[in-house]
Parts: structure tokens; sequence; C-alpha cells
């Protein structure tokens, strides 16, 4: 055998521990335990990105900090094809000037000043049709070679690739353009139209395709490989990214038209995505709760299920595998407050009892053993959005008339605050007493504010009215917050999760149960969602918990064969 150092022309080094940072392709022995490792590179994955201001089927280019959507169809009821065209800076989506030829099923290439379109249905027939963009407006040039639709490209103004489409039938083939003619290139190994594609001429990724394909494949100048699916199959979707290794999907159709952004990322890192997983079961089904602390840590309290009891005064303890019962809280509470504060120091206000219903203005503090009265609040805060900690808390908004009304807790007693600049109750918080957000919850289910301590300031809106779902309470920041599950308008139960990074809301992995009125708090990479109520099954004891994204060194450990 080859010696190491007359191949690499340096000796493998020997380390007591793995170091912190190498670089792809090192390699060393680590002498505490014996192993010969290096690092190396595997792992690509989708995140969410910002959503595009149409939602439609849609074409693109670009690279993933910024791409071009353009053409496509306008969603029902009208489904003609339209001229619009977008630009998306990394995070955020802007309207440019039109495309000369409004179509759909077209395909482009290029970058958001050098773009190129081509192909396509313009409302009948198909069309070789060609235009390049500058940064600010479309002119013709050049026609394809084969007349198709629904295909997908990559690459540049003077270095193109068309791959699949429709001609009819799905199409495998490939075509490469250098900047005034077009040539055959290799074969897609999935022949379809309806896709996607990013990249250069050497480096490119198609994606996507008919009946809701998720498949990915990778073009290096000659041949087609298989890479990592989508997190959402879909058709007629579009792409943009500088390589293979570093692009963007948007938009397209499954069942619907969407507004979905997935970002593909070749790295040296292993990543592991983000997901939700199943905890352990409620000893008591209910929904209306409240709920503190984290997923490994997690206590729950009050609630309803009519069979067991209207209002309910039973608390849970999580320890991140199972439920256990606690003592109960002082006073049976339905439709509580979203609590905050953790399993060892809990703050449970807001909800009311019994029919008539009566507001529960008192405060019930959790100590880890039992729970205690606190102070009583001027207004009812039923449903409350609750930020911060058991000594420093805010109760935000209510059932009306009080929707509107912000108090804060120092641990003793409350005093008033500014109201919100929206009436709601029931939606989502994270964050502190002096840097909070809330979002969502009835009536107004698509608002959001931020609220500084004193004052609020109104936020973005949420990708859909939601209302009921859960969230980080005071485990979260004003910064990075998750919302998961609740209702909107149809009526609709949600399995559907979203982030926020404190200035936009982008799509998360979804729950595998869709309910409303949870118990939920935790971090985002901590929280945990129990309980709630299904459109269909009533209460629930479910409990599904978050892991947030990871990424982490690769390395190797190097064996003989």
């Amino acid at each position: 055998m080859t010696a190491y150092k007359t191949l690499k022309g340096q000796s493998i080094r020997q380390v007591a521990q793995d170091p912190t940072n190498p670089v792809v392709g090192e390699i060393w022995y680590n002498t505490t335990i014996g192993v010969l490792k290096g690092r190396r590179f595997v792992a690509a994955a989708w995140a969410s990105g910002g959503n595009l201001n149409t939602a439609r089927t849609i074409t693109g280019t670009g690279t993933q900090t910024a791409g071009l959507g353009f053409g496509g169809n306008a969603p029902p009821p009208s489904n003609n094809p339209v001229a619009l065209t977008e630009e998306y800076n990394g995070s955020t989506w802007s309207e440019q000037n039109d495309l000369n030829t409004a179509r759909v099923g077209l395909a482009g290439c290029g970058i958001q000043t050098a773009a190129l379109a081509f192909a396509g249905h313009p409302g009948s027939g198909f069309t070789t049709s060609t235009e390049k963009y500058d940064g600010t407006s479309w002119t013709n040039t050049g026609a394809m070679s084969t007349a198709r639709r629904y295909l997908a490209g990559a690459g540049t103004q003077t270095a193109g690739l068309a791959f699949g489409g429709k001609t009819p039938p799905n199409s495998d083939a490939t075509e490469e353009f250098d900047g005034s003619s077009w040539t055959t290139g290799g074969s897609l190994n999935d022949a379809r139209g309806y896709l996607a594609g990013a990249g250069i001429q050497t480096s490119a990724l198609a994606f996507g395709g008919y009946n809701n394909k998720a498949d990915t494949e990778q073009y290096d100048g000659t041949s087609w490989s298989n890479k990592s699916d989508l997190g959402t199959a879909r058709e007629s979707l579009a792409g943009a990214g500088a390589s293979a290794g570093a692009s963007v999907a948007f938009g397209g159709n499954t069942t619907a038209v969407q507004s979905v952004t997935e970002e593909f990322t070749s790295t040296v890192n292993v990543i592991t995505a983000a997901a939700f997983s199943s905890g352990g079961n409620l000893n008591t089904a209910r929904w209306g709760l409240g709920g503190a602390g984290t997923k490994s840590a997690a206590i729950v309290f009050g609630g309803r299920n009519p069979p067991v009891g209207q209002d309910l005064a039973l608390s849970e303890q999580y320890d991140g595998s199972s439920w256990s019962e606690g003592p109960d809280l002082n006073t049976a509470t339905r439709v509580c407050g979203r609590g905050t504060g953790t399993q060892t120091a809990a703050l449970k206000h807001g909800g009311h009892s019994g029919s008539p219903s009566t507001s529960n203005k008192t405060a019930e503090e959790w100590n880890g053993s039992s729970w205690t009265n606190g102070g009583a609040s001027t207004n009812n805060h039923d449903g409350t959005m609750q930020i911060g900690t058991q000594t420093a808390a805010a109760s935000c908004g209510s059932n009306p008339p009080t929707g509107a009304k912000t108090e804060e807790y120092n641990g003793t007693s409350f005093s008033t605050s500014n109201d919100m600049p929206y009436s709601g109750y029931l939606g989502s918080a994270s964050g502190s007493q002096t840097a909070g957000v809330v979002f969502g919850g009835y009536p107004n289910q698509n608002n959001s504010a931020e609220y500084d301590g004193t004052n609020w300031t109104a936020g973005n809106t949420l990708l859909q009215p939601t209302a009921a779902q859960g969230g980080n309470g005071g485990s979260g920041t004003q910064t990075l917050a998750i919302g998961a599950g609740g209702y909107t308008p149809g009526p609709t139960y949600l399995t559907a999760a979203f982030t926020y990074d404190g200035t936009n809301f982008a799509t998360a992995p979804s729950m595998a149960t869709a309910r409303q009125e949870v118990g939920a708090q935790g971090a985002n990479d901590s929280l945990y969602v129990a309980g709630g109520i299904t459109q269909s099954t009533g209460a629930q004891n479910l409990t599904e918990e978050f892991t947030a994204e990871t990424t982490a060194l690769n390395i190797k450990t190097i064996t003989t064969s």
C-alpha cells in the first residue's frame, strides 16, 4: 500500500482531540481513542425562505439572494397567462416590469440583471420565443430550436440550459445554448414537464414536476444524477441559484396554488432538517389549556373536556418522555392564558369558569410543588397571549371588549400598560416583558405586533389568518419565534407551522395532527405542543415536539477494507 505521505507530500498529524473546524479532505489520527478520521462532503437540504407577492405557477432564474420570477398562470378563477415579474433579495420579493409576452410554461436562465426567458404557452400553441432582461425591462431575442412548454432552464444568457418539458409528451431532452444556438445535452433520468431548474450549464439542478413530484436531479455539464427530494412535492414551480449547491425553489401548485419557498444547499456539514416528532400523551385529553416550560421540562394546566369537566383544574408535568399528574389549580379554568415561565416557576393568568362564565382575573403561581394565588388584573384576559417570566410578565389581549388591553405583572401585582395595536386573544406570543411579539388570534387573525416594555408597534401580516395556535411564550424571543397548529377561516384546523425572524414570517415543518387551542411553550429548538381539539375527534392528549434544524461537522472514521 502506498504511504499517505508519498501520495500527499505530508504526514497525517496526530492529535489528542478532533480539530474544531477541519477543512474538507483533512485527515488526522485521534490518539485518545486510537482512530483515524477525516472530514468529508455529504449534506444537502431545503429550508424556508420569503414568499412571493402574487401566488401563481411561475418561472424563475437568478441566485439565492438575487432571484427573478416571471410569467406563469394567475390563480383561479382567471387561470390566464401573466407577464408579471418579481425580484428576490434573499428574503423578500418586489414587483418589476412585465414580460413583453404573457405566457405560462416558459423557462429561464441567467442572473437578475441579465436573464433569458424562452419557450412556453402564450394561450394557444407552443412558442420558441426568447426574451432578454437587463435588470429593468425585457427585449426580444433569438428563438429556441424546439418549441415546447413546461420545461426548465439554468445557466446564463450566453451559456444556457433547457431541459424537460412537454412537446408533448413528457420530455427528458436537454439543450445547451452558447449565446447564439442550441445543441443537444445529456438526458434527464426522469422525463417530466412542469419542473423547475437552477444553477449553471455545468452545475444545474432540476426539481419538482408533473403530478406533484419531489424528485431532484443535478447536471454536471454532461449527465444528470439523482439528489434529495423537495420538502413540498409540487409542479409548475420556479427556481433560481448560482450553482446546483445554492438554489431556491418557489411557488408552484399542489392541490392549490402555492407561495412556499425552499432553499437547497450543498455543504461539507451534516444538516438535520427541522421537524416535529411525537412525544408522550397527556393523562387527560383537553383543549383551552395553558402551558409553560420546554419540551424536556414542561407543565400544562387548566382547559376543557366536557366528558371530564367543563372547566379543569388539572395540571400535568412533562419530563421529555411522559406526563405525570400534579397538584390542581386553585380555580378550574378554561380558555386559559397561553401561560409563561418554567416548569418550576410558571404563571397562569386569565381564562374563565362556570356557566354563565366568569372571567378569572387572579393570577396563579407555580413553584414546582404547589399553586398559590397572586395579584389580580384590572381587566379580563380570557385567552390572553403571555410573554416574560413569573416575576416579569405581560398579559396581552383578551376576548372583547378588553381585547387590546396589556397588563404587566411583577410577581406580586399587575399594572396597566399601553394597548396593543389590534384586539386579539388565543394567538401566540414570544419574548420577554421588554422585548416581545404577538401574532394571530381571534378576531384579527392576520396581525402581529411587537412590544418594547412600554409601546406597541404593528408588525407584518401572517402567511395566513391563524388563531388558537401554539407558540413560544417566555421561552422564545422577539426575533426568533414559532407558531404551530391553530385555526384558519373555512373552518380549517391546521397542521401548518411558521417561524418569525423579527421581520418576516416563513413556513416551517408541519405537525402531524391538525388541532387548535393547544398548550405550548419552549424556544424554537425546545417547543412542545400538547392537547388541543381536532375538527372531527374532539379533545386530544397528543404531544408533539419541535426540533430546529441543526448543522454538525461531517467527520468520518477511516477504516481499512
